[in-house]
Protein backbone atom coordinates (compact mmCIF):
# COMPACT_ATOMS: atom_id res chain seq x y z
CA UNK A 1 0.00 0.00 0.00
CA UNK A 2 1.28 3.67 -0.38
CA UNK A 3 0.69 4.67 2.93
CA UNK A 4 2.49 2.22 4.30
CA UNK A 5 5.86 3.21 2.40
CA UNK A 6 7.30 6.66 4.20
CA UNK A 7 9.27 7.18 1.43
CA UNK A 8 7.22 7.14 -0.97
CA UNK A 9 5.03 9.40 1.04
CA UNK A 10 7.53 11.43 1.40
CA UNK A 11 8.80 11.78 -2.50
CA UNK A 12 4.76 12.54 -3.27
CA UNK A 13 4.59 15.36 -0.29
CA UNK A 14 7.60 17.14 -1.71
CA UNK A 15 6.05 17.16 -4.91
CA UNK A 16 2.63 18.73 -4.19
CA UNK A 17 4.33 21.07 -1.90
CA UNK A 18 6.53 22.30 -4.77
CA UNK A 19 3.65 22.18 -7.11
CA UNK A 20 1.39 23.76 -5.23
CA UNK A 21 3.75 26.76 -3.68
CA UNK A 22 5.74 27.53 -7.18
CA UNK A 23 2.78 27.20 -9.40
CA UNK A 24 0.79 29.38 -6.75
CA UNK A 25 3.93 31.70 -6.50
CA UNK A 26 3.98 32.00 -10.63
CA UNK A 27 0.39 32.39 -11.53
CA UNK A 28 -0.69 34.31 -8.70
CA UNK A 29 2.22 36.91 -8.54
CA UNK A 30 4.90 36.68 -11.05
CA UNK A 31 3.03 36.26 -13.93
CA UNK A 32 1.21 39.33 -13.53
CA UNK A 33 4.38 41.01 -12.88
CA UNK A 34 5.75 39.77 -16.13
CA UNK A 35 2.81 40.62 -18.16
CA UNK A 36 2.99 44.02 -16.84
CA UNK A 37 6.71 44.83 -16.45
CA UNK A 38 6.90 47.88 -18.71
CA UNK A 39 3.96 49.92 -16.84
CA UNK A 40 5.41 48.85 -13.43
CA UNK A 41 8.95 49.81 -14.43
CA UNK A 42 9.53 52.71 -13.09
CA UNK A 43 6.81 52.33 -9.87
CA UNK A 44 7.58 49.24 -8.10
CA UNK A 45 8.23 49.07 -4.21
CA UNK A 46 12.61 49.47 -3.65
CA UNK A 47 12.77 48.59 -0.32
CA UNK A 48 16.18 47.65 -0.36
CA UNK A 49 17.41 51.11 -2.52
CA UNK A 50 18.47 48.95 -5.38
CA UNK A 51 15.86 51.28 -7.82
CA UNK A 52 12.65 50.40 -9.15
CA UNK A 53 13.74 48.45 -12.25
CA UNK A 54 16.72 46.40 -10.14
CA UNK A 55 14.09 45.26 -7.34
CA UNK A 56 11.26 44.55 -10.27
CA UNK A 57 14.01 42.45 -12.43
CA UNK A 58 15.05 40.60 -9.19
CA UNK A 59 11.27 39.84 -7.83
CA UNK A 60 10.37 38.63 -11.58
CA UNK A 61 13.41 36.59 -11.61
CA UNK A 62 12.44 35.08 -8.15
CA UNK A 63 8.67 34.41 -8.69
CA UNK A 64 8.78 33.39 -12.63
CA UNK A 65 12.15 31.58 -13.07
CA UNK A 66 12.77 30.67 -9.64
CA UNK A 67 8.84 29.06 -9.04
CA UNK A 68 9.21 27.63 -12.21
CA UNK A 69 12.33 25.63 -11.33
CA UNK A 70 10.57 24.79 -7.78
CA UNK A 71 7.82 23.25 -9.90
CA UNK A 72 10.20 21.30 -12.12
CA UNK A 73 12.24 20.19 -9.28
CA UNK A 74 15.67 21.70 -11.15
CA UNK A 75 17.96 23.73 -8.44
CA UNK A 76 15.61 23.39 -6.50
CA UNK A 77 17.64 24.39 -2.98
CA UNK A 78 18.70 27.41 -4.79
CA UNK A 79 15.65 28.39 -6.17
CA UNK A 80 13.63 27.83 -3.10
CA UNK A 81 16.98 29.97 -1.46
CA UNK A 82 15.81 32.69 -3.76
CA UNK A 83 12.01 32.50 -3.23
CA UNK A 84 12.66 32.59 0.81
CA UNK A 85 15.05 35.81 0.45
CA UNK A 86 11.97 37.26 -1.54
CA UNK A 87 9.40 36.41 1.29
CA UNK A 88 11.46 37.72 3.92
CA UNK A 89 12.17 41.09 1.93
CA UNK A 90 7.94 41.20 1.29
CA UNK A 91 7.66 39.97 4.40
CA UNK A 92 9.38 42.12 7.17
CA UNK A 93 10.77 45.18 4.90
CA UNK A 94 8.00 45.97 2.52
CA UNK A 95 5.29 44.88 5.28
CA UNK A 96 6.99 45.65 8.31
CA UNK A 97 4.32 48.52 9.35
CA UNK A 98 1.50 46.59 8.02
CA UNK A 99 -1.13 44.65 10.16
CA UNK A 100 -0.49 40.83 9.76
CA UNK A 101 -3.16 40.31 7.44
CA UNK A 102 -0.96 42.08 4.97
CA UNK A 103 1.82 39.71 6.25
CA UNK A 104 0.24 36.40 6.77
CA UNK A 105 0.52 35.70 2.54
CA UNK A 106 4.34 36.09 2.31
CA UNK A 107 4.99 35.01 5.64
CA UNK A 108 3.09 31.52 4.92
CA UNK A 109 5.01 30.84 1.00
CA UNK A 110 8.57 32.03 3.27
CA UNK A 111 7.46 28.63 5.87
CA UNK A 112 6.30 26.37 2.25
CA UNK A 113 10.01 27.72 0.61
CA UNK A 114 11.34 27.20 4.03
CA UNK A 115 10.51 23.56 3.86
CA UNK A 116 11.15 22.86 0.81
CA UNK A 117 14.61 24.46 1.47
CA UNK A 118 15.55 21.82 4.04
CA UNK A 119 13.98 18.79 2.80
CA UNK A 120 14.91 18.81 -0.80
CA UNK A 121 12.84 18.07 -3.87
CA UNK A 122 12.48 14.83 -3.57
CA UNK A 123 12.97 11.95 -5.89
CA UNK A 124 10.13 13.35 -8.52
CA UNK A 125 12.04 16.33 -9.67
CA UNK A 126 14.58 16.97 -12.62
CA UNK A 127 17.43 17.61 -10.71
CA UNK A 128 18.20 18.00 -7.27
Amino acid sequence: MIFNNTQINRDIALLILRLAGGGLMLYAHGWPKLANFTERWDTFANPLGLGSPTSLILVVFAEVVCATMLILGLFTRFASLVLIINMTVITFIVHASDAFGKKELPLFFLLVFLVIFLAGSGKYALKK
